[in-house]
């Protein structure tokens, strides 16, 4: 940091701390350095500072603070994004996790900016109701329902973006709106696909849906068949009901060898689901079984179990039109190469309703049905082992899908440097997007996901 940014950093902490009955931690205190930690242990930001917001008005001061100082703005609800764009640089944090509340109201969640999903899976439930999130309840729910969100239910109700009905921000200025389909439009359209690039989403409001309980686990196949199962797979999802939702992923057993798996989720009739559960089986044969009926909170539960804290991650992300014979070569090729036992490869259908709405309904820039491709390169810390091979290994087979690729990519799951994916993952919808960002914060304040300007 230069002599003017320590002055201004100092600046910036003595006027919140001037200002705030709530905790600012900054540089100098004790407990900077768990502060600023992410649940990826790869992440490694120095913010200027973090300030715990309780409230709007918190959230209104801080921002005010930050724009007189001409300081970045980095907000943070749960902290899962995987390259640590919750927490800028040289940045003023807003940490929303003490505005975690969420109120059921008939088929509507009205839940703080700083909620999980998880939070708001088990109001929900509480309520005998459903909200469209991913697969698991560790990220925030605001990051899902404002850049997207693949999940369990994603066929039959689509995205968690197209579940948000309305949302609450504060903009660059200071001010708080409420955004939905009436008030102010534009916002609201570039909110669902844009992410936080607009302002701070203090609350937001989802559309629930009636609770149904949910056919799903774990059915394993060894690897030796995995280019059968895929296959089959493949050609079985083209007509398979919405009610199914199936993540395929590429793991190591505990003798180190890979292994593919399905997890799939049915949440329609129970007799059709059991035929669709025999039809996933049929694809190949199973070393292991493990399917029963559970609540959706018990299904998003059991996939949080299998997520770790301080290991270090490193994603990189493809869309892919279909999972036909190149494509599976690839992925199979790819995986083989894995660098460490703990790195996977996920796969994820995107079909049905989702892609029944118009491509400029919502700032969402990939309404055809395509297979979500996560490659995600996990490794834990030690002396010798910086990563590199791991992020290689990852940035490698991302290159290696390029040529069976769409345009674009998941803006969650890009990094920074993805700029030719990052450049069309918006498709037609970039220039209005690039026009609503100019509108609402002109002088670049809020930085999220990645939005070319």
């Amino acid at each position: 940091m230069t002599q003017n940014e320590i002055g201004r950093s100092g600046d910036v902490v003595r006027a919140l701390r001037a200002q705030f009955q709530v905790r600012v931690i900054s540089r100098e205190d004790p407990d900077y350095v768990s502060a600023r930690r992410v649940w990826n242990r790869d992440v490694d930001h120095h913010p200027t500072a973090i300030v715990y917001c309780s409230d709007v008005d918190d959230v209104q001061a801080a921002v005010r603070v930050a724009r007189a100082h001409q300081m970045p703005l980095s907000v943070r609800g749960a902290g899962f994004d995987v390259v640590g764009r919750a927490v800028r640089p040289d940045g003023l944090v807003i940490d929303l996790s003490r505005m975690n509340q969420v109120r059921i109201e008939q088929q509507t969640g009205v839940v703080g900016g700083g909620a999980t999903a998880a939070d708001v899976v088990a109001a929900a439930d509480a309520a005998d109701q459903m909200a469209v999130t991913g697969w698991n309840g560790r990220p925030g729910i605001t990051g899902l329902a404002t850049v997207g969100g693949y999940g369990p239910l994603l066929a039959s109700r689509g995205l968690a973006l197209d579940n948000l009905i309305g949302a609450d921000l504060v903009l660059a200025d200071g001010q708080c709106v409420s955004v939905d389909k009436d008030r102010h439009a534009d916002l609201f359209w570039a909110l669902r696909g844009g992410g936080g690039n607009f302002g701070v989403v203090t609350s937001l409001k989802i559309r629930l849906h009636p609770a149904r309980r949910v056919l799903g686990g774990m059915i394993l196949f060894a690897w030796t068949e995995a280019e059968t199962v895929l296959s089959r797979h493949a050609e079985f999802m083209h007509s398979a009901s919405n009610d199914l939702a199936v993540v395929v992923g590429i793991i190591a057993l505990p003798d180190g060898n890979p292994a593919l798996f399905f997890a799939p989720a049915w949440t329609g009739q129970l007799s059709a689901g059991e035929i669709a559960m025999e039809v996933l089986k049929r694809c190949g044969t199973p070393i292991h079984v493990q399917l029963g009926l559970m609540s959706y909170q018990e299904l998003v539960q059991g996939f949080d179990a299998r997520v770790v804290n301080d290991r270090h991650y490193a994603v990189e992300t493809r869309w892919i039109p279909k999972l036909d014979i190149n494509a599976i070569a690839i992925l199979m090729a790819g995986a083989a190469r894995r660098t460490s036992p703990l790195s996977t490869v996920i796969l994820q259908h995107f079909r049905g309703l989702p892609t029944q709405l118009p491509p400029d309904s919502t700032a969402f820039g990939m309404r055809r049905e395509h297979i979500m491709v996560e490659a995600i390169a996990a490794w834990d810390s030690s002396l010798d082992d910086h990563g590199t091979a791991h992020r290689r290994w990852a940035q490698d087979l991302c290159r290696a899908l390029e040529p069976v690729s769409l345009p674009g990519g998941y803006p969650n799951a890009l990094g920074p440097n993805a700029h030719d994916q990052i450049a069309r993952a918006y498709g037609e919808n970039l220039p209005r997007l690039q026009t609503v960002k100019r509108r609402y914060d002109p002088s670049g304040i809020f930085a999220a996901t990645p939005l070319p300007l």
